[in-house]
């Protein structure tokens, strides 16, 4: 692939790597938590697209004041130690990714965050209604219509070639205050009057 704009070949799609989605994570995180210093990430190095973000966001947590703290799982064997990393390390907040891998061990990793009374901010709504306490990440509807017009377009003769890899322009904030009081936290009036969706 050539470009985001130009994929060149049989290629095009949409990506769930909007423009500035670290930059505005953290500024979700700092907004909620203003006294936010330590930052965990879990994620996967064997996922290309994670190793992308984690190097983006290791540029943007300086601007915040934050330390970035990694937590790598790449199989099902990592998560104990995962765990107890988390328990010893006690981050101030865990950014979670949607890798298929973890994606496994969501409950776990739900409970794990519930058990230390660490808020976690996950990439897609389900995770919140399961548990989590917010969520930022693309609109996964927008992402269907999207792929939905593309395929149209290709139908009517478009060369996949000529459409540009779709970036997102649609994103979902989700808070879970149910959460917030489990782990006794109190999320500031202004952060809730921007979330899209607040579950109580």
């Amino acid at each position: 692939m050539t470009s985001l704009a130009h994929p060149g070949g049989n290629i095009t799609g949409n990506t769930i790597l909007g423009p500035d989605i670290v930059t505005k994570k953290l500024q979700i995180l700092k907004d909620a938590f203003p006294g936010v210093t330590r930052v965990a990430y879990l994620w996967n190095p064997d996922n290309p697209a994670a190793a992308e973000i984690v190097e983006d966001m290791r540029k943007a947590a300086p601007l915040f004041h934050i330390s970035l703290i990694s937590l790598e799982a790449r199989t099902e064997v990592d998560f104990d130690r995962v765990f107890a990393q988390v328990s010893s390390d006690r981050p101030d907040a865990v950014l979670i990714t949607s890798d298929p891998v973890h994606q496994a061990h969501m409950s776990a990793i739900i409970d794990c965050l519930l058990k230390n009374r660490i808020p976690g901010l996950f990439q897609v709504r389900e995770h919140v209604v399961a548990g989590g306490l917010m969520s930022y990440g693309v609109s996964l509807s927008d992402l269907f219509r999207m792929g939905a017009r593309y395929t149209d377009k290709i139908l009517r003769g478009t060369k996949p070639a000529d459409l540009p890899i779709a970036q997102p322009v649609t994103f979902d904030f989700v808070i879970n205050l149910k959460t917030a009081k489990a782990i006794g936290l109190e999320i500031p009036a202004t952060v809730i009057a921007r979330a899209d969706e607040v579950i109580e």
